[in-house]
């Protein structure tokens, strides 16, 4: 929960700092910056992975860790990754084809992000079919015993 706390404070807290908003109004920083819209928008599924991530730990702390339920909720974290990368992606080439002076950083940035979420969507991936094959053998158990 200090993550998705962490993330939106710095979503919110960060656009005050920016050089070409130092003096802007909150209108003017907010709904007239069409790539901070889409950098917002953009952040759902990042933060739909984090309650994800918070479900399969209260299934552990709850003793379910092996269940249909922590297979989908990996399966949703995997999702989540994967839209990531691709409005990465998508936010990338709005920089790149936008009139900006100073692209370098927001790439790396993207790069950065992109590289973490593919990390994130491989493990997620990898968990889900070792728990999707626990649940499997568990089921089967159950029906021969």
């Amino acid at each position: 929960m200090l993550i998705g706390v962490g993330a939106l404070a710095l979503m919110l807290w960060e656009p005050h700092l920016e050089g070409r908003n130092a003096h802007a109004t909150v209108f003017e920083i907010y709904f007239k910056d069409p790539f901070l819209a889409y950098a917002y928008s953009a952040s759902i599924p990042f933060f739909v992975a984090l309650y994800q991530a918070f479900k399969v730990l209260g299934y552990s702390g709850e003793h379910a860790a092996v269940s249909q339920a922590s297979v989908k909720a990996l399966r949703t974290i995997r999702f989540c990754a994967v839209a990531t990368i691709g409005l990465v992606a998508i936010g990338e080439l709005f920089m790149l084809l936008g009139d900006s002076d100073d692209r370098a950083g927001g790439v790396f940035i993207g790069i950065l992000i992109a590289f973490g979420s593919a990390v994130v969507a491989a493990a997620a991936g990898r968990f889900e079919r070792i728990l999707q094959k626990a649940v499997e053998r568990g089921s089967e158990n159950d029906s021969t015993g």
